[in-house]
């Protein structure tokens, strides 16, 4: 196995606490079933800002950023049933990630934490 791309994002929660005021901006950058389980959540802000975090470090790890026709809302984390947050392999992240590192299989790897005032991702893309 080989590690094809790391990404770490850390994100201010005052920043996000007031931008999901916007109904626009969750459903701009948050799929349906980030939404969904958003409601389980007991804070509302921490949940919104790990999920940002995630997304703009899965970005770093494949080294385009939001370019190549990727959007926030193509990536998507959801947890577990004991809680441990995960990326979806969907067909559009496939696909880009198959293309950008010109492999074909690859597993995604998501560490996310959150203090009072910042919440952090860190990503990996590795061979599988």
């Amino acid at each position: 196995m080989k590690i094809l791309g790391i990404g770490v994002d850390i994100v201010e929660n005052k920043r996000i606490q007031k931008s999901i005021k916007n109904p626009l901006f969750k459903k701009r950058i948050y799929s349906s079933k980030e939404l969904k389980q958003s409601n389980a959540a007991n804070n509302k802000v921490a949940y919104f800002s790990k999920r940002f975090a995630a997304k703009e470090a899965f970005s770093k790890a494949l080294g385009t950023g939001f370019r190549i026709n990727l959007n926030f809302k193509d990536i998507e984390v959801v947890n577990d049933k004991k809680g441990r947050p995960y990326y979806v392999k969907n067909k559009k992240i496939t696909k880009i990630v198959q293309k950008n590192f010109k492999i074909k299989n690859f597993k995604c790897f998501l560490s996310i934490s959150d203090e009072k005032n910042y919440s952090t991702a860190f990503a990996i893309i590795q061979t599988s």
